[in-house]
Formats: C-alpha cells, sequence, structure tokens
C-alpha cells in the first residue's frame, strides 16, 4: 500500500486564493492591460486589454465577412439558456443586420483581450444590454458614415435596414459587403444613438429564436466529452466517500495491470487514474484498493444534521446568529398576543445536468490550455494558474457549450478544472480529458445547501403581521463575507410592510460538505417560506390569498407588484370556480430583479399532488427574446417542480446516498403541467431570466395543497422517500 500524507482541500477558495485571485483579475500581474476599441464600452471590464486574438475594426463583438455575414462573439456561456440568441439580437437589433445572416461563435477565455467572463446569477443580458447595443450602434453608425462619404449625402438621410444600407432619395443602396473596406476605416463613435424600444424591429419579438437548435438535434453540437486531442489521455479520479475524508494509502497493483491504464497517482483530491480510454480508466479506478482517513471526515446523517440546526435555531447550539433584514427599535421585545408560528426544513440538492463534469487541459511549462463548458472563465482562468503556478494571461480556456449547468460549473473553486490540471501536470505534455461519472457528480459534491427556518408573526387585529422574527440556518456560499444567499428573497419582502419591527437572525454552521450556487440560490427555499407563510396568514385572516397580498402591496405602494397580481389574477381564472377536486395555489416571488407569479392547479391521487396547469406571468422589463422566456418559464417549473416533489440528497453516516437519478428523479414528461407564459410590456432595463422562474413553484403547489387539505407543507421535498411512478399524468 502506498503510504498517502498530503491533505485533501477539497478545492477550498480560501482567504488567501480570493486576494490573490481578485489580484490577478485587476490585472496587477498581466502585462498590457487596458482599453483596446472605443466600441467596448464597458471599458477594462469588458475589453481587459491586449490584442483580439481576431481584430476586428468593428470591436471585439462584431466580425463581417466580405460576403456579408455578421458574425457576433459570445462571450456569455451557453448553457441550454440560449443566451447566444439574445445577445446577437441586441446587437444585430442596433447593427440593423439581415437576423438570418448572423451567426454566433464563443469567445475563448483570454484573460487580456475579453475581460472578466462569467455567465452568473441570470446577469447576461441584463449586465450586456448596453454594450452590446452600443457596439452594435456603432458599427451601423460607421456604414452610414462611409455610405454619406461615397454618395456625398448627409448622413442623417441615410438608412439601414436588414444589412442594406440606402439613400432613399437618390434610390442607392449597398449591403454591408459592399460597403464594408470604406466602413471599416471610419472611426467609430463613442456614444452612438441608440434606438428607442418602440423603434425596435427585432428585439421583444418571436424571430429572436434560437441558433444551435439543428447542431443539438442532430448531435453535432461539440461538448467537452465530445473533444479528442493528438496523443490525449482519459483521466478519472477516486474521491473519498465522506466529505472531509483524506487519502490514507492505496494499492494500485491491480489498477495498472488493466489494459490501457498509463498511469495512478495521487493528488489532493484522491486517486487518478490515467489511461488511453475512458473504460480503461474507469476499470484501472474500479481495481483500486484505497484506505480513506476519516478522522475529520463528516460522518453524521441527515437526521442528526436536522436535529443539530434545529437546535441552532432555538439558541441551544455553539453557532453565533448574525442580523439580518433589521427593522423597527426593538427586536429583542417578546412577542406577545395573537403570534402565529412556523417551521421549515430543506435538503440538499444535486445540481445533476445531463453533461457531468468534465474537462480537457493540457500544462507545457508556464503554459495552460483548457478546454471546457466554463461557466466563471475568469475564476477558472485564476484558479488554473494558481494550480499550475502560472499566470491567468498564461491560461487559455477554449469555452465550448455545456449539457446544462443550474450553478455546478459555476464554484468558486473551480473544483474539477482544479482536478483536471493538476492531473495535466503530470503527462508530460499530453492533453488529459477528465470524465466524471453521474455517481462521480452526484456523490463529490457541490449541493444547494441543506437549510431551517423557523418564523414568528404578531398578528395585529386585522389579520396582518405587526411583527416577524426569523431564525435562519444555512451554510454560506461564499468564501468571505456575510451570508447573504441564505437570506435573500426574505430581506426587504414587501409583506414587511405592515409591520412595525422585522428581527432576521442567521447563524452559519460550518462543516465539511461542501455547497454551491444552485438554479436561484437563496429563492430556491426562500420563496417557499415567505409565500407559503403569506397563505397560512390569509387563511387564518379568513381571506383570500390574492386579496391578502394585495393588502400588503398597497401598503408598500408596489405598483409593479399589484399589475403582476392583476394579470395573474385574469389569466388564471384565480376569481372563477375550479371542478371538485382541484384547488388553485399562488406564488408571487422576485429574484434577479425579475417578478414572477405562478399559479397551479393541483388534485391530490393517492396523496400525490398532480399539476395539470402553471399560469406564469413575467415582469422583467424588455423582453429581448419572448420565446426564450418563455423556455426558461418551462424549464424553471420543470426543474423547481423536480425538486419540490422529489428533490433530496440524504447522508447515511456521511455518505451521500442518491448517486443517480434512479433515487434522485425528476418530473418526468408525462408529469410536466401545461405551461402558460405571459409577459408584461415593459421599457425598463432587462432584468434575469435564467433563474427567477424556479422558485415560484414550491410555494405555489404547497399553497394548492393547503387549499385543498388544511395541512401547511412543512419540509421539501413533499413526496419525501416516495419514488416516481409513470401514474403521475396532468389530469
Amino acid at each position: 500500500m502506498t503510504q498517502i500524507e498530503t491533505p485533501d482541500r477539497r478545492f477550498r477558495m480560501t482567504r488567501r486564493r480570493m486576494i490573490l485571485g481578485g489580484t490577478l483579475v485587476g490585472g496587477a500581474l498581466i502585462v498590457g492591460y487596458g482599453v483596446t476599441h472605443p466600441m467596448d464600452v464597458g471599458g477594462a471590464l469588458l475589453s481587459g486589454g491586449g490584442t483580439d486574438p481576431e481584430p476586428s475594426a468593428f470591436g471585439p463583438f462584431i466580425r463581417i465577412t466580405p460576403d456579408g455575414w455578421v458574425t457576433i462573439v459570445n462571450k456569455q456561456q451557453e448553457i441550454g439558456q440560449g443566451i447566444h440568441a439574445g445577445i446577437a439580437a441586441l446587437i444585430a437589433e442596433e447593427l440593423d443586420a439581415a437576423w438570418d445572416r448572423v451567426r454566433v461563435i464563443d469567445s475563448r477565455g483570454n484573460f487580456r483581450a475579453y475581460g472578466i467572463q462569467m455567465t452568473a446569477g441570470s446577469n447576461a443580458i441584463a449586465s450586456n444590454f448596453d454594450a452590446m447595443r452600443t457596439a452594435g450602434a456603432a458599427a451601423r453608425a460607421m456604414f452610414v458614415n462611409a455610405a454619406a462619404l461615397s454618395w456625398n449625402v448627409p448622413p442623417s438621410q441615410i438608412e439601414v435596414r436588414d444589412g442594406i444600407v440606402s439613400h432613399p432619395g437618390s434610390r442607392r443602396s449597398e449591403p454591408f459587403a459592399q460597403l464594408l473596406a470604406d466602413a471599416a476605416r471610419q472611426t467609430p463613435p463613442q456614444k452612438p444613438v441608440l434606438k428607442r424600444p418602440e423603434q425596435y424591429r427585432l428585439v421583444g419579438t418571436d424571430r429572436v429564436r434560437r441558433k444551435d437548435s439543428l447542431p443539438k438535434s442532430t448531435g453535432a453540437q461539440v461538448y467537452a466529452q465530445d473533444i479528442q486531442r493528438p496523443g490525449m489521455l482519459v483521466a478519472m479520479v477516486a474521491h473519498s466517500p465522506r466529505f472531509g475524508g483524506q487519502l490514507a494509502r492505496f494499492d494500485d497493483s491491480d489498477a495498472r495491470k488493466v489494459k490501457g491504464v498509463v498511469d495512478v497517482f495521487a493528488i489532493e483530491s484522491g486517486v487518478a487514474i490515467v489511461a488511453e480510454t475512458t473504460i480503461a480508466a474507469r476499470r484501472g479506478r474500479d481495481a483500486l484498493r484505497i484506505e480513506w482517513d476519516d478522522t475529520d471526515a463528516e460522518k453524521r446523517s441527515t437526521p442528526d444534521l436536522v436535529r443539530w440546526y434545529h437546535d441552532i435555531a432555538a439558541g441551544h447550539g455553539d453557532v453565533d446568529p448574525a442580523d439580518f433584514a433589521m427593522q423597527g427599535e426593538d427586536p429583542g421585545t417578546p412577542f406577545s398576543g395573537d403570534v402565529a408560528q412556523f417551521s421549515f426544513d430543506f435538503p440538499y440538492l444535486a445540481h445533476a445536468p445531463m453533461e457531468t463534469m468534465d474537462c480537457v487541459a493540457r500544462v507545457d511549462g508556464w503554459d495552460v490550455s483548457i478546454t471546457s463548458g466554463a461557466h466563471l472563465v475568469t475564476v477558472d482562468q485564476v484558479q488554473a494558474a494558481l494550480t499550475a503556478r502560472t499566470i491567468p494571461g498564461k491560461v487559455d480556456i477554449e469555452v465550448v457549450p455545456a449539457g446544462g449547468s443550474f450553478g455546478r460549473r459555476g464554484g468558486l473553486s473551480s473544483d474539477y478544472v482544479v482536478e483536471c490540471v493538476r492531473i495535466a501536470k503530470r503527462t508530460n505534455g499530453r492533453p488529459v480529458k477528465l470524465m466524471w461519472t453521474r455517481e462521480d457528480e452526484m456523490a463529490a459534491g457541490y449541493y444547494r445547501p441543506m437549510s431551517h427556518h423557523r418564523i414568528w408573526v404578531q398578528l395585529r387585529s386585522d389579520g396582518l403581521p405587526a411583527r416577524w422574527r426569523f431564525h435562519s440556518v444555512c451554510q454560506t456560499l461564499l468564501p468571505v463575507g456575510p451570508n447573504t444567499t441564505a437570506t435573500e428573497g426574505i430581506t426587504d419582502s414587501p409583506y414587511f410592510s405592515t409591520a412595525s419591527t422585522v428581527d432576521g437572525k442567521i447563524f452559519t454552521p460550518a462543516f465539511p460538505v461542501p455547497v454551491s450556487f444552485w438554479r436561484s440560490v437563496g429563492h430556491s427555499h426562500t420563496a417557499m417560506v415567505m409565500e407559503h407563510v403569506v397563505d397560512q396568514l390569509a387563511r387564518r385572516a379568513a381571506r383570500d390569498p390574492a386579496d391578502y397580498r394585495l393588502a400588503f402591496y398597497h401598503q408598500a405602494n408596489d405598483k409593479r407588484r399589484m399589475a403582476l397580481l392583476d394579470r395573474l389574477r385574469r389569466e388564471s381564472g384565480w376569481d372563477t370556480p375550479i371542478e371538485s377536486g382541484w384547488a388553485r395555489g399562488m406564488a408571487v416571488h422576485e429574484a434577479f430583479g425579475t417578478l414572477v407569479g405562478q399559479v397551479v392547479e393541483v388534485r391530490l391521487h393517492n396523496v400525490r399532488p398532480m399539476v395539470r396547469r402553471v399560469v406564469a406571468v413575467v415582469d422583467c422589463g424588455i423582453a429581448v427574446a419572448p420565446d426564450q422566456i418563455a423556455a426558461q418559464i418551462e424549464g424553471g417549473i420543470g426543474f423547481g417542480l423536480s425538486a419540490a416533489l422529489f428533490g433530496a440528497v440524504t447522508l447515511k453516516d456521511g455518505i451521500v446516498q442518491e448517486t443517480n437519478f434512479d433515487n434522485y428523479p425528476v418530473v418526468r414528461m408525462n408529469e410536466m403541467p401545461h405551461v402558460e407564459t405571459h409577459i408584461i410590456t415593459s421599457h425598463n432595463k432587462p432584468t434575469g431570466m435564467g433563474e427567477p422562474g424556479v422558485a415560484p413553484i414550491a410555494p405555489a403547489v404547497a399553497n394548492a395543497i393547503l387549499a385543498l387539505t388544511g395541512r401547511p407543507t412543512a419540509a421539501l421535498p413533499i413526496l419525501a422517500g416516495s419514488q416516481v411512478s409513470n401514474a403521475g399524468l396532468r389530469s
């Protein structure tokens, strides 16, 4: 047996790594950092500095070829959400390009050329809205000026439509291709005139459709798992079955006998098997004999952790709280009179994307080449550079689309990327493809954290809250600073508008189970807390749940919520009778700047909730791509409903029990409700859409069950311990 003394650090983002990483991101170790083109209106944040790998007169995001095709360089990650189409539409709208002559390519993770690259927080459209429109408008102005000079007419008389530049007075016109050389010589304006929303012909229409549907439908789309390189090896890693477990010793004699196995060695996260093929790596890993040191490992089971969380919330634990959502001057005063109490428990949840974790890396001295479905490209660059002992500018990431993520590929630790680079350091310059199995992805972290919320509400004589108190227990997702993600969705709630006092305390326990961002983050549980509590309070007050919510919105003068609620009631038929055995449930929640209301229709079949219809109303500012917004709502409802009904990762003696879809089920096609999405017309800037559809579905279903049975839902999943059957029909 080989003795191991290297500690397993589980890819933790330490304070030192965060500070060093921030220094690198800031450009302290990067040569030639500066803005390279006036059309990159985001300055250093967007352009980063250096030289575009394929310089363009129209800036880093637009390339126009002599045949007239407009290529948009997308620096956001395509994770299945269709962001490439939205980004391209913003540019094409202002450029007045022909949409059927626009194509999209993914930018490389070039630290100097594109600056900070990350796709997170449902922020891709919102954060790029001004920059991409400005880039398109500036390029359009270059074509207008070129035509005006060529035709000796004022620029104000030039029109552009679908890639054709024209002067109606003289009936002259030229396509982009004919004016390309002259336009490229023009100086782009620093502040080009942008269209008003009422002038849009592309943005906000159903013409904005995905441009990757064909390759994804035919299997031609290339993901990281499809990558092949000359001389490439395949690697798998044996991880500790317990979080915090460390490698004590291993015997690789049988593994090395497997045909195709090239090498076996220890890395910080376990034992790496390097082989010529995936099957050889898998068989070699299976042949390993490993002893783990569980001295510092998590060995508790889920019921033990739940009891511990309850003790912490009751003030009996050793975790000191921090304040949040403070309002009023007497938060410590005991509650009196009519006091309602509530308690909620939420489990760990896996991300379970269809494409499990994978990465291709090659280390050649200071140079590191990576191919990955990178979520936080710049973070991955920094972490890879730290691992390879180089600088981020020497780390090149080829970004390919990812087969789902839901936050898993966006961890600050870049765990699987770091793991791949560690292995590639040992292969003498040969590229390595790291492959995680479904069981690896499910059992080796990371998770939406489990949480516990305890709520007290002192009520006024009219049934509205006079005082709120929260005790919330949840691990933090952030390496430094307050645990804000655990309480987002509670802080600044409109339901505090009638209260004189709000007293919130967050308890943040620390232990080895790794947690990370999960689609909708803290809203995935706080929406359930607030929206299900409000329905129960409405029931105590003998008021309709919609009318009860409206009272808060009026008190807060929240016209946006009032308008959404009115539309939701009308579109869902809330105020009309529903047939016997069915009930409606409602939830309204804001996440990432977007307000989403959902009404579900539910009946119980052998105690199991069957959801046949979901009506969603969305206020997300300007709807750049309505078809994609509807798709995001539908996907978010399917994702959130799966978690609400079935989702739970549990531990037994510290070992994860759910390792594949046989015991971590998701909603099947015959169980997916019919979804209707209605978008509120707005001229406000776009807000996030990738995640907001997830949060309201669980409380909406719980509220429908409350209407049917009078029983609240105190824990998720609703069907804890049950298995999925094919009987789950919508009607």
